[in-house]
């Protein structure tokens, strides 16, 4: 990567330890500067990384020695944070969703171009051997001609285990917003830009009850639907079905299938990645377990900003607003019952080839 590309993380909540993990020992990135509203929490991270420092967050996205802003805050100030940033001449990367909503995502692009800077965006999963493997297969035509896929996340919901789920049932949460990003970008990534969704939803109670920590039993009201299918129309000809609940127990439902007119193919679960790609051909004998063939080994959350700061941009933001809309457009869709076309498109960004770890170091 030549001379170090600086960054400054903003937000130093849970998912910021897998981003520092990933970035420590990578010689040509140096995290210069960290914020947090909590100013105790960014001393203490700026105290275990040289030479870095702890700062309010209008001085960070303005320090001259930070060239890239890593966007760790809740989704809530995604938008906020970014166009301070970009304000600053910063490229920016953050976590998904890009913004709360599809208009203020558009504006974070729409400020981006106007200042000439870059915007990158989680999920990163889908740079992994697993998705990337998956998608190899589809582009080698191990399956022929794409037909469609099915995307599935069911789950019982988070009050079970998370101390402070409100945010899930409230507007901006929910199983589509919440998990819908990494399976959506996977599909995206196989097979193509979505021109249109349909879709309908449905919630299965008016309250939830928390599970664990010091509110556990307190009634949580539901404000939002819990339970979403949809249908994506890919520009391709491929339709893809998705399935996201707080409302099911249990699935035995592969999380990523492709389906063709030769095989088919299954991919792992998108929030991680890795896992088992399997094939399925026509006239085979069942199922066969593909070796990884393709994307970053070893990958952690964080391999998507090693990829934007080394200029190829694979989970960017062009692709994050595409992704936001596709969700906002099927909740909409399924309001009023009706075919929604989207306004976006995006170009599948480069396939990753098989990169061991080692590469970043």
């Amino acid at each position: 990567m030549g001379s170090p590309h600086t960054v400054g993380i903003v937000g130093l909540g849970v998912i910021s330890r897998a981003y520092l993990d990933t970035l420590a020992g990578v010689d040509g990135v140096r995290i210069t500067a960290v914020a947090d509203l909590d100013l105790d929490r960014a001393e203490a991270a700026a105290a275990d990384l040289p030479g870095c420092r702890a700062l309010t967050t209008s001085e960070l996205v303005a320090d001259p020695d930070v060239d890239t802003v890593l966007n760790l805050t809740i989704p809530a100030a995604h938008a906020e944070v970014a166009l301070a940033a970009i304000a600053g001449g910063k490229d920016v990367f953050g976590e998904k969703p890009l913004a709360a909503t599809f208009a203020e995502a558009q504006g974070v692009m729409a400020a981006a171009e106007r200042a000439g800077v870059r915007v990158g965006c989680a999920p990163d999963t889908v740079l992994g051997t697993g998705v990337q493997t998956g998608r190899r297969a589809v582009d080698d035509g191990l399956i022929g001609d794409p037909v469609g896929a099915t995307a599935t996340w069911v789950s019982p919901g988070h009050e079970h285990w998370h101390p402070q789920p409100d945010f899930y049932y409230r507007a901006g949460g929910g199983p589509l917003l919440d998990m819908g990003p990494y399976y959506l970008t996977s599909l995206v990534q196989v097979l193509g830009p979505v021109v249109a969704v349909s879709g309908a939803a449905s919630r299965a109670r008016a309250t939830r009850v928390i599970g664990s920590g010091p509110r556990a039993g307190e009634h949580v009201a539901v404000e939002i639907d819990t339970h979403i299918a949809g249908v994506l129309e890919h520009a391709g000809g491929a339709i893809s079905t998705v399935t996201m609940s707080f409302d099911g127990v249990a699935t035995s439902a592969r999380p990523l299938e492709v389906y063709g007119t030769e095989g088919a193919v299954v991919l792992p679960d998108p929030n991680l990645h890795a896992g088992d790609v399997s094939l399925h051909r026509r006239g085979g004998e069942g199922w066969e377990e593909l070796p990884p063939s393709a994307g970053y080994e070893d990958a952690a959350r964080g391999v998507g900003l090693l990829d934007f700061v080394a200029g190829h941009g694979r989970a960017g933001g062009a692709m994050a607003l595409h992704v936001l809309e596709i969700m906002e457009s099927l909740h909409e869709a399924a309001a009023v019952h009706a075919r929604r076309e989207l306004t976006t498109t995006v170009e599948r960004p480069s396939p990753v080839p098989l990169t061991p770890a080692s590469a970043w170091r």
